[in-house]
């Protein structure tokens, strides 16, 4: 039967720090250079798998913020109708007898109006000569102003974050010809369909 001084013995000895090298004495140099070698692949991997990570959190967060731009847009687009009709409505309150009925359906516009461009809603500059990106040509009639001029304008056209919502219908002055400016601006809005077909 072992004596209480040998199992002492043996219990420190076992509590010592274990060196690698004083227990594989034989394990050569070229092996530690494998060991090496793995540890840097398995490093160079997790680099590789942290950098896939963080750009499909990035691309995911991309895709997460177009689509909300994308819902918006849609409400967005939903809501000119009602300010069309709001807009209506507010003409036709201003030529009633009861002012204080006017004023109050023109303050609830002025309100709805306001939110919606706080949101991003903007409108579209009718003022000038016709932009065939930003406006629709409903009328053309001779005018004395320059050909291209607008007159005015049927419905109003929207910008929403600075993309296009919908076009401006306008009414535009045909200049000296009706037929030859019909005809020029016909010409002109195929030429840009044809570009924004090739690109």
């Amino acid at each position: 039967m072992p004596d209480k001084n040998s199992i002492s013995n043996e219990n420190s000895a076992s509590d010592k720090p274990v060196n690698i090298n004083d227990t594989d004495p034989a394990r050569s140099k070229e092996d530690d250079n494998i060991l090496l070698k793995q540890n840097n692949e398995l490093s160079d991997k997790f680099l590789r798998l942290a950098a896939e990570f963080d750009n499909y959190k990035k691309r995911s967060a991309i895709e997460m913020e177009n689509s909300k731009d994308l819902g918006r847009f849609e409400v967005m687009k939903s809501l000119l109708t009602i300010l069309d009709e709001f807009e209506i409505t507010v003409i036709a309150a201003s030529k009633s007898n009861d002012k204080n009925m006017a004023k109050g359906v023109e303050m609830l516009y002025l309100n709805f109006r306001d939110t919606l461009k706080k949101l991003g809603l903007s409108e579209i500059n009718t003022k000038g000569i016709y932009d065939p990106y930003m406006h629709e040509i409903v009328i053309m009639q001779k005018d004395g102003s320059k050909e291209g001029t607008i007159l005015d304008v049927i419905k109003k056209g929207y910008m929403f974050n600075n993309k296009l919502l919908r076009v401006a219908s306008v009414i535009v002055s045909s200049g000296k010809d009706d037929a030859n400016s019909v005809q020029s601006t016909n010409e002109e809005k195929e030429k840009n369909d044809e570009n924004n077909a090739k690109n």
